[in-house]
């Protein structure tokens, strides 16, 4: 997967673009295959690209088509969230960035401008998709007209916010600076340095360049969508004030100022003459341009004058807005760089290169990748793993509403071939009556199905020891979870996803009683993948063993720890008790004791402790008081709790207490996959299972 990086302001003109234009040209010494993405962009009426795509890709040479190099502008991210569809937002978000990661090596990302009247708004939507990203972040505060003191305050307020939101934040930038080289001493000492932090933060300071922040009269043009008459070869001009004219010559002349724009009507011949007059004036300060307001042509005497000096001193711009609204518009202006502004360009790679040490962010940007990992994250990477090796699985609750709505969503994107089960009829109605898009869906009604005498006649041989007799086997198999389990079992499906509407039992008894579990198996057990703001847990057994042996907890643990190998969690297994290593005493202690030697025994290859008390097994800080030097205590991964009363009530408990998103309960131990549902699960939680199913389908056939 690439390796990113997320660059993100906290309010608007803080000078990013220039940061950004540093970052990519630090990026591109060691790594030629580097895209550009801006998951949201501004909202520009007049229908021109975003400045800053339009300059990166411009500059570098970057290939990449504009439409893949952002997702959506900031008034549809808006409206999206406004909706009540924020989900929907990060997930299209993350397809769009991930389209990018399938092709090159690195990922630079940009955040929002701030250009819109929220702030707060923008910072926690920067703070959103950086972590579903997966994105370490460089934040970019703005040092403008702040003093030291104030500095440091504004930075560590936004640098704890962002962490507390559980982004890793690879560097801070202060750029725009006016402090002097002492203050900056002070404030790389007060800001790189953090208690309980695991290594400095990398802290630069970048002062304030005017050339790069101050507009030019080709700005100016272009903001005011001006004809320029004169001057078109001094464009580059900066401006550093406006002086509207309205006086007579003899008051205007003493509010010139050095860089300043002369805004006046066109009809006003003298103050045109005067101003052109004192910038070949020794005397008078040097002004960078005039805007001749309201579409108001010179004299044609005057033009005749200036068309007479060998070149005009100054740039001349003639606008059709009125002197009033020219003024709006113009106080709105800041300086930006384009990418044919050789000038500019260079100045903002020479300031960024004097100011950050490139080797040292190099170090940490390009070595370094964020081992968070968000809800959303691990659910679009669910779907896009299940999406590489299409598997079929079936739905026996084909007559479910959320079923077939899962199904709808699961067959746009890709995720699987959907069978669904249940009357023809009925389930084509209620697909009519839903307005779905499901016609090339397979749909099956058991006993109309060609296989379905074949299927009688293997369950009738697994299970006539038991004493069912053939019309038994045959009632049996126009049961769609019977005939969906038997689909998996004779290899016409690749795993079943059931539980929607029919109890754990009836889910799981058919695999019970005909696909059976693993050689190596003596149980099916359970996990759920719990999904917290910034890491995925392996929780195991919390829904089917009620007091599972030493032998089975042994083996639920090692079932568990391949679980977690098949969704990319690197197993560290900590054996839940009440009590850490020998500090207490009892059977249940015993137990898990007993346990933990049997699955060391089993698979030793295992990072496996036990027994641990949860904060023992989650907490660094607890772990180095109550097991120092453990593999596993203070960093697990795959936490075994020793009975269901146990397991369930946690898992519920920290789905709740910390907003966890909860997948599963993923079934383990079985030859084939099946997975039952929640009987309250929703649309979402049916195409994570499918997801699952799917991908421990690619598992058990060698695909992953």
């Amino acid at each position: 997967m690439s390796q990113n990086l997320y660059i993100t302001a906290t309010e608007a003109r803080t000078g990013k673009s220039a940061v950004v234009l540093g970052m990519m040209q630090l990026l591109k010494k060691d790594i030629s295959n580097v895209a550009f993405f801006r998951p949201i962009i501004n909202d520009d009426e007049n229908g021109t690209k975003d400045h800053d795509i339009n300059l990166i890709l411009e500059y570098f040479g970057i290939e990449i088509p504009y439409e893949d190099t952002y997702a959506y502008t900031l008034n549809q991210a808006r409206e999206l969230i406004n909706n009540g569809q924020r989900s929907i937002l990060l997930e299209n978000i993350l397809n769009k960035y991930t389209q990018l990661t399938n092709k090159y090596d690195f990922v630079l990302c940009e955040g929002t401008d701030f250009l819109g009247k929220d702030a707060a708004f923008e910072f926690d939507l920067n703070a959103d998709i950086a972590a579903n990203l997966g994105s370490p972040v460089l934040v970019v505060i703005n040092g403008q007209k702040q003093d030291c003191e104030e500095i440091i305050s504004s930075t560590k307020l936004t640098l704890d916010s962002l962490e507390d939101k559980g982004l890793d934040i690879v560097a801070s930038i202060i750029n725009r600076a006016e402090v002097t080289s002492e203050h900056c001493a002070d404030i790389i000492s007060q800001l790189g340095t953090k208690e309980g932090a695991d290594k400095e933060l990398a802290v630069y300071i970048i002062p304030e360049e005017p050339t790069l922040s101050k507009p030019t009269m080709k700005d100016v043009a272009q903001w005011l969508d001006g004809d320029v008459i004169y001057g078109e070869d001094r464009l580059d001009t900066r401006v550093d004030d406006l002086c509207v004219a309205a006086m007579q010559i003899g008051n205007f002349l003493d509010y010139v100022k050095e860089a300043s724009l002369v805004i006046t009507p066109g009809d006003r011949s003298d103050i045109i003459i005067s101003t052109l007059a004192s910038r070949m004036s020794s005397t008078y300060p040097d002004v960078s341009g005039i805007v001749l307001t309201g579409g108001l042509e010179m004299a044609p005497n005057v033009r005749r004058l200036v068309e007479g000096w060998s070149a005009a001193p100054i740039p001349v711009i003639s606008v059709k807005q009125h002197t009033y609204l020219a003024i709006q518009v113009l106080n709105q202006l800041y300086g930006r760089i384009d990418p044919q502004d050789s000038r500019r360009v260079a100045t903002a790679l020479g300031i960024f290169e004097d100011n950050v040490d490139t080797a040292e962010i190099s170090r940490r940007v390009i070595s370094r990748k964020s081992s968070k990992i968000t809800p959303k994250m691990f659910e679009f990477n669910l779907i896009e793993k299940a999406k590489a090796n299409k598997m079929r699985i079936v739905l026996p609750e084909g007559q479910e509403e959320r079923i077939l709505r899962a199904a709808e969503m699961l067959n746009r994107r890709g995720v699987a071939e959907i069978i669904l089960l249940g009357n023809l009829e009925i389930v084509k109605q209620k697909i009519s009556d839903l307005g779905l898009a499901l016609s090339d869906v397979t749909i099956i009604q058991p006993e109309l199905a060609p296989n379905f005498e074949d299927y009688v006649e293997t369950y009738f041989e697994a299970r006539k020891k038991k004493g069912i007799s053939m019309e038994h086997a045959r009632d049996t198999m126009c049961d769609t979870t019977y005939y969906g389990t038997m689909m998996v079992k004779k290899g016409d499906a690749d795993g079943m996803v059931s539980g929607a509407v029919n109890t754990t039992a009836h889910t799981i008894r058919p695999a019970f009683e005909f696909i059976k579990t693993k050689p190596d198996a003596s149980i099916v057990s359970s996990v759920f993948l719990m999904c917290l703001k910034d890491r995925v847990l392996v929780f195991g057994d919390c829904a089917v063993n009620p007091n599972p042996s030493s032998e089975q907890l042994a083996e639920i643990a090692i079932s568990s720890a391949d679980t977690a190998r098949i969704f990319n969690v690197d197993p560290r297994i900590a054996m839940l008790s009440y009590s850490t290593g020998s500090s207490g005493k009892g059977a249940d202690v015993e137990k898990v004791i007993e346990a933990t030697k049997i699955a060391q025994e089993r698979a030793p290859q295992l990072k496996l402790e036990g027994p641990l008390q949860y904060d023992a097994a989650i907490d660094a800080d607890v772990a180095a008081t109550k097991l120092p030097d453990s593999e596993v205590a203070g960093q697990a991964t795959v936490f075994i709790f020793p009975d269901l009363n146990t397991g369930n009530n946690t898992y519920k408990a920290v789905q709740r207490a910390a907003n966890a998103v909860a997948i599963g309960p993923v079934l383990q131990g079985l030859n084939k996959p099946v997975n039952d549902l929640s009987r309250g699960c929703t649309v979402p939680d049916i195409v994570n299972t499918v997801a699952i199913t799917a991908i421990q389908a690619q598992a058990e056939k060698g695909l992953i």
